[in-house]
């Protein structure tokens, strides 16, 4: 990354930089977050290895679900799906995964899952928009586990309350673990295992957080470089001045079983 590049330099790389898929590289040297202890991908791959039937649900751009059944080879699954809401991630994940085996299912987030009941005996999901627990029980078999990575309560809300003020309760709460661990429950679901940690973030330069905003699209709603230049340029010079934008994600990891009977 180059020191003291323009405002207006920066601000143009970081709108320009396109937002498929989640694929983090982009922002190697110029943002940084703290990974959750458990190695959430690394252990789905173990998970893999043992399944039959695997569903990763909203795979985005198919790169997590790619990691983990590398992890898993040569044991992976006989069936392996995922779903996906959002066209051009769809074709990316396509493209990703029909190598793997995996065939990428155009589904809305917010649909019921494309699937018959009790395919499943393993389902994914790294970053769920929300968890429909009644779908995720239904399609997994008797004995089948649910393995995911949610986003937790007020995560990075130092960088969304700088450009929206404070937040109502209401809205820093939600995405509660333990809510999430009661509907869960009311699905008739065991939860086996939950942790939640939060983890230092840290924004290097504008660039970096004009692409996380564009990319992470529900953090900020609406938000366009013009819409929020003032706060911007203030937010460039004050990473000029003190160095890196604080903010700490939240993070929780569920593991998650449909009883036998």
């Amino acid at each position: 990354m180059a020191d003291h590049r323009s405002f207006e330099d920066l601000v143009a790389e970081g709108a320009a930089v396109p937002t498929e898929g989640w694929d983090f590289s982009w922002f190697e040297g110029r943002a940084s977050e703290a990974r959750p202890s458990w190695g959430y991908a690394r252990s789905a791959g173990e998970r893999l290895a043992r399944a039959e039937a695997a569903l990763d649900i909203q795979t985005g751009g198919g790169e997590v679900l790619d990691f983990a059944l590398s992890r898993a080879e040569p044991d992976r699954p006989r069936l392996i799906a995922a779903t996906e809401g959002w066209p051009p991630n769809v074709a990316k994940a396509t493209a990703l995964l029909r190598p793997r085996g995996a065939v990428v299912v155009a589904a809305p987030d917010d649909a019921p899952l494309p699937f018959a009941d009790g395919v499943f005996d393993l389902v994914l999901s790294r970053h769920p928009v929300h968890p429909h627990w009644e779908e995720i029980a239904r399609v997994l078999r008797p004995g089948g586990t649910y393995f995911a990575q949610h986003v937790g309560p007020a995560s990075v809300f130092e960088l969304v309350e700088y450009f929206l003020g404070p937040q109502p309760e209401a809205v820093r709460s939600g995405r509660d673990p333990e809510r999430e661990r009661a509907a869960a429950q009311a699905a008739g679901l065991e939860v086996v295992d939950l942790r939640a940690e939060r983890l230092r973030m840290e924004f290097h330069d504008i660039a970096a957080v004009v692409h996380f905003l564009r990319k992470v699209v529900w953090m900020v709603p609406g938000f366009t470089v013009e819409a929020y230049e003032p706060r911007l340029r203030a937010l460039h010079e004050r990473i000029e001045k003190e160095g890196p934008f604080v903010t700490h994600s939240a993070r929780h990891l569920f593991d998650v079983r449909k009883p036998s009977h």
